[in-house]
This record gives structure tokens, sequence and C-alpha cells, in this order.
């Protein structure tokens, strides 16, 4: 089964309130799903996006195609570099919780990643854009990125 996901994250100020947008796409079937945090950064919601989706999927061995315009996340993953981090247990790097959770998902399918560029009209990739924003700018629901404010991020 192929499934295409795409995913975009927010952050007003970096750090500041942030959200992330998923759509998730196989077949005739669709899914949107978003959220937002009062104090994040964008890096760590482009990443928490990818997490959301992978932990959405009710079946495991899936070919999945992930669309993104986060060369951070993108690259980190096509280029393996990591895969290094997780070796060095992540010393020196930040977004730590996100990352092992990340690849505790990983290879339970088959997922490439594709780097799209931002705000160029794909279609897919603006409606995460706009899911994202939106979350981030919802005041009333704003959750607390823990994994930020405790400091566990570095």
């Amino acid at each position: 089964m192929q499934i295409n996901i795409y995913t975009d994250g927010s952050s007003r100020g970096n750090p500041g309130p942030g959200g992330f947008g998923v759509v998730m796409i196989s077949n005739k079937h669709r899914k949107e799903m978003s959220g937002g945090f009062r104090n994040t950064t964008n890096n760590r919601m482009e990443l928490l996006a990818v997490i959301v989706a992978l932990e959405n999927l009710k079946l495991h061995g899936l070919y999945i195609s992930i669309y993104t315009d986060s060369k951070y996340v993108c690259e980190a993953v096509e280029k393996k570099w990591v895969f290094g981090w997780e070796q060095k247990n992540f010393k020196g790097k930040k977004n730590a919780d996100l990352w092992k959770r990340f690849l505790e998902l990983y290879p339970k399918n088959h997922i490439t990643f594709k780097w799209i560029k931002g705000h160029a009209g794909h279609k897919e990739n603006e409606r995460c854009d706009h899911l994202a924003t939106e979350a981030a700018d919802d005041k009333k629901n704003l959750k607390t990125d823990d994994g930020f404010e405790s400091g566990l991020y570095n």
C-alpha cells in the first residue's frame, strides 16, 4: 500500500507559538491533522508533523513518501545523519527527544523523504502550511511542548 504524507511546521518568533500540519493521502482516503504549542521552534514542529503522521498509521510495512519543505528533516534522514547522531546518543544535537521518537517509528515502514520547495504553490504543502499556522494561532488550545520547555531538546 502506498501512502503520500505531506507535512509542515510553523513557529512565530522561533522560538514562539508554533504548530504542525499533516495531510495523508492513500487512494481515495484523506486525513488532515494539526496541533499547536505555546512555545516551540520551527524545526521541532517540522519533525513533529512527521512523527504524528507515522504514529497515526494503523498498519506497518507500508510504502510511504513523505513530502516536506524542511531540509533539516529531509536531509537528516535521507543523508543518514540521524543514525550517526543516534550512535553518539545525540550529543550536541537539538531535538533529541523527537528524533528518538521518530527512530522508533521509522523501521516499521518503507519510508522515503522528498523535499519540496515551501510556499511555491504546491497544493498539499500549502494546505499543511495553513493547518500549521492556524494551529499556532489558536491561543485557546495551545499545548505545552514539554521537550522544548524542559530543555530536553538539547
